[in-house]
């Protein structure tokens, strides 16, 4: 008897929690598009009613539905290509539980010329719309028959990164016409995926020294062009050393090198060093937290380096509060990006050597920086250990040091592949 209660206790338990589930995901049926006048209205069919956010990136131009605790329960019809501002739709899992949603569009927008608003009042819709002030662009233009080519539906594993979304599994479209017309397009457009490749030290900073006189420069040099090496073999991608010698580069200035070059990523390379010989193994660092908020001050003060932040939308014409809250959604998608990099990073030393710490570290270290650019910081190596100073002297380890960096951000871009890219099509 008092097993069939306890039976019937778990049974019940069990239902409720199924209940909690059910409650908790949201599932996103269909995407509709609709044109009226000067008004885009995008219509999520849904089983309740979400809790979300809508919001704009720039280069590219984005928008980006995040709607939280939701799933893809069914392949969504991506636009026509003769939509007037819609390119593509992709959508991924975000932090395992939420969706996020990106529409790739045909021209940037902003607050000025634009109005963007959304509404879940009605518990089976979520009606996101997009209004141009100035003209009526949208007016001659009918409602679009969407193409039959489905929308990315990764429920269990996490593909978002800095807003750049993989488009590898994309369904083959069945209007293969237009599918290869978009391919032309796309392929016109291709990029290489730039990074920057940072030696640390140089010139009059030879940086930390090992018990038998070797000096970080110098390995951090040859580590930096052996990874350049194999970055540059790979198709679809470009190094960029920020130095190409023996010589001094300043820590913004390496930041500057970077973004001048437009990089999607930034890797600076060191040595640790520390007054215990018996320390060692690598460590991976990105940018932590107080570091990132100091830095958006400092370029919020600078409108011309705030319009850079944040994709070339000026902010003259909003208040402080949306200023502030612009440059931390830009710096957010940063900060992701580069503990995403650096745990496949850090991944790739356990292969080769001890690791320092097993998990992503977080600094304050100035070339990471960056509010536009992932960026991590390898420590190859406690170079004050004479056994680790003795490997980053050895050839052949600072190979397999620039293997694993390299196969880490192979990974990395295997997973968040950059709109528009040559590295695309190899995934």
């Amino acid at each position: 008897m008092a097993v069939s209660k306890y039976r019937k206790f778990l049974l019940a338990t069990g239902l409720q929690l199924m209940a909690v589930v059910s409650f908790a995901q949201t599932n996103v049926n269909s995407l509709r598009f609709s044109t009226v006048a000067n008004q885009i209205r995008m219509t999520f069919d849904v089983s309740s009613s979400p809790s979300h956010r809508v919001f704009v990136l720039d280069n590219p131009a984005r928008l980006v539905i995040d709607i939280k605790d939701a799933y893809l329960g069914h392949p969504i019809n991506q636009p026509s290509l003769s939509h007037p501002l819609f390119s593509r739709i992709r959508a991924a899992t975000k932090n395992e539980s939420d969706l996020r949603v990106v529409v790739d569009l045909k021209q940037a927008i902003s607050a000025k010329n634009f109005s963007l608003s959304s509404s879940n009042s009605d518990n089976h819709r979520l009606i996101v719309d997009l209004r141009d002030k100035n003209i009526e662009s949208f007016a001659k233009i009918k409602d679009h028959k969407p193409v039959d080519k489905p929308l990315v539906n990764n429920r269990h594993v996490d593909k978002l990164v800095s807003g750049r979304l993989t488009t590898a599994n994309l369904t083959e479209s069945k209007h293969t016409a237009s599918a290869s017309m978009e391919s032309k397009a796309l392929a016109k457009k291709a990029k290489d995926v730039v990074i920057a490749v940072d030696a640390g030290h140089g010139g009059d900073d030879p940086g930390a020294r090992g018990p038998n006189g070797t000096v970080e420069k110098k390995v951090t040099f040859a580590i930096a062009n052996k990874l350049a090496a194999l970055i540059n073999a790979q198709s679809g991608m470009k190094a960029v050393l920020v130095r190409k010698g023996d010589y001094y580069v300043g820590l913004r200035n390496r930041m500057q090198i970077a973004r001048a070059a437009k990089a999607d990523l930034f890797i600076s390379i060191h040595a640790d060093a520390y007054r215990d010989a018996d320390v060692k193994g690598a460590s991976v660092y990105t940018l932590s937290r107080n570091g990132a908020s100091s830095e958006a001050a400092r370029w919020l003060a600078d409108s011309e380096n705030a319009v850079d932040l944040i994709g070339g939308v000026s902010l003259d014409d909003k208040e402080d509060v949306l200023k502030t809250v612009l440059l931390d959604l830009s710096q957010s998608a940063t900060q992701e990006a580069s503990v995403n990099v650096a745990g496949h990073v850090l991944k790739n030393f356990e292969d080769i050597c001890e690791l320092h710490k097993g998990s992503v570290q977080k600094a304050g270290f100035m070339v990471l920086k960056s509010p536009d650019i992932p960026s991590i910081l390898v420590e190859t190596a406690f170079i004050s250990n004479p056994l680790e100073e003795r490997n980053l002297q050895s050839s052949a380890y600072q190979s397999k040091v620039a293997n694993a960096i390299f196969k880490g951000v192979r990974n990395y871009f295997k997973q968040a592949v950059p709109v528009d890219s040559r590295i695309a099509a190899l995934y």
